[in-house]
């Protein structure tokens, strides 16, 4: 004979509607609050991976224009219509003469070369031309550096140690023929950064 089941046990066998209304809203809730933590920690991971890259190019913009001043060579150049320029010239495109083109392959070709700074569409552009006296059809390989550079400006230091806005200084024609082709002692490069702000950066001359 089987006994009767007790009635308290009977009710104990589920789960009423209500205890499971419950059981899912407590878990939307938690689940809402966890998805909403781990969102916040992937923003931020975002945010600090995007800083850390742009910090990365702005360090790689100063050493690759560290190496370029520091092997600034006072060696004039000729341009596409046969007109002299200085070794270092200012304008709207920053130019000088470097040396130190490493050529392993053994080229024959010259181990100085002709470098330009220029800013085009917030993006601070390096060119470098693979001759120095120019034909009409020389081009030159472009590099984009660093975005989101708003305003680039240059000063030099003269060999009397005074500030020029200006280079070859007292004269904006492209020749420069007036100073003749001197170098300054130093150059500052003064940058806008859409995050970063006001950045100056000063380059010694090679002597």
């Amino acid at each position: 004979m089987i006994a009767p089941v007790p009635a308290a046990a009977a009710r104990q066998q589920g789960f009423t509607l209500l205890e499971l209304l419950v059981a899912l809203a407590i878990f939307a809730l938690v689940s809402v609050m966890a998805y909403g933590g781990l969102a916040t920690v992937l923003d931020q991971q975002f945010a600090t991976e995007e800083i850390a890259g742009q910090l990365a190019r702005l360090q790689k913009t100063y050493l690759v224009m560290q190496r370029d001043f520091e092997q600034i060579v006072p060696r004039p150049v000729r341009d596409e219509f046969g007109e002299t320029m200085a070794p270092l010239l200012s304008g709207t495109q920053l130019q000088f003469t470097r040396g130190g083109w490493n050529n392993p392959a053994g080229h024959p070709r010259s181990s100085l070369r002709r470098i330009g700074y220029r800013l085009e569409e917030q993006s601070l552009v390096r060119y470098a031309w693979s001759v120095l006296d120019r034909a009409q059809n020389s081009e030159p390989l472009e590099q984009p550096l660093l975005e989101g550079v708003t305003e680039i400006r240059t000063r030099y230091i003269d060999g009397g140690g005074e500030w020029q806005d200006s280079w070859p200084p007292g004269t904006t024609v492209a020749t420069g023929a007036e100073a003749g082709f001197s170098l300054p002692l130093a150059v500052e490069v003064q940058l806008e950064h859409e995050r970063f702000g006001p950045i100056t950066w000063l380059f010694q001359m090679p002597r």
